[in-house]
């Protein structure tokens, strides 16, 4: 059993650093550009893998009796299989906001609130900062998103929605993947930097400076007004 967890979790980082080289490879590459879209691909496909290699993660926490532990990692499997799946989509159903905002959607929006929820309450009943402030991502999350999916005619009013779902999905994938390696990768390279502080920072600094991030590109790529959704889109799409 141990055996098989250190190849999980190695596999796991190996794939982390995979992420980060593509996540700033998209980042820094003219927009639309090949070299954008393939390290945007990349970065997605090792996303998934993140995802895909925290669950047997989790569980091994789970039966090592480390319930806390096991809780928060579920949680960030939510959010991050959340924006990883908005990140694709929102690119793929971009002639389409009925699609992208389907049953998909809404469960994970609905889970992302779910899970931000109940680990306010954890964080509280266990006196963890950590998880107190970490919760109002899921909700801030879940809640956008289930708005969105209730007035999905405004957002499909929006010059370029998708191009902002997109983006902001990113950014969000973006501060997953600092964040273990600031927080979870850093420490065990360099022990020596490990602390209060550090740990603190690691965690939040890259929801900061996410936030900075979605603020800028909203000004440069953002919506620039509203526009009134086809009345023929509205048709084919009534009731859905």
């Amino acid at each position: 059993m141990e055996s098989v967890y250190a190849i999980i979790k190695y596999l796991h980082i190996a794939i982390g650093a995979l992420a980060l080289i593509g996540f700033w490879t998209a980042g820094l590459a003219r927009k639309g550009s090949q070299l954008h879209r393939r390290a945007g691909q990349l970065f997605l496909l090792a996303m998934s893998g993140i995802v895909v290699t925290a669950v047997p993660m989790t569980v091994y926490a789970a039966c090592n009796d480390k319930p806390n532990t096991a809780a928060f990692l579920a949680y960030l499997i939510v959010i991050t299989a959340t924006g990883t799946w908005a990140s694709w989509r929102a690119i793929r159903d971009k002639r389409d906001v009925y699609r992208y905002t389907g049953p998909v959607y809404t469960a994970l929006a609905t889970a992302s609130a779910m899970s931000g929820a109940a680990m306010l309450v954890l964080g509280f009943k266990i006196g963890a900062p950590l998880f107190i402030g970490f919760s109002s991502v899921g909700l801030y999350v879940g809640i956008d998103m289930l708005r969105k999916r209730r007035g999905r005619d405004r957002l499909a009013a929006q010059p370029r929605w998708w191009l902002v779902e997109h983006y902001t999905a990113m950014i969000g994938n973006g501060i997953a993947v600092h964040i273990a390696f600031l927080g979870i990768g850093l420490p065990r390279l360099l022990p020596m930097a490990d602390g209060v502080a550090l740990h603190y920072a690691a965690w939040f600094g890259p929801l900061l400076t996410a936030i900075v991030a979605k603020l800028w590109a909203d000004r440069k790529w953002g919506p620039r007004g509203a526009r009134k959704p086809a009345p023929l889109a509205q048709a084919q799409h009534i009731g859905g």
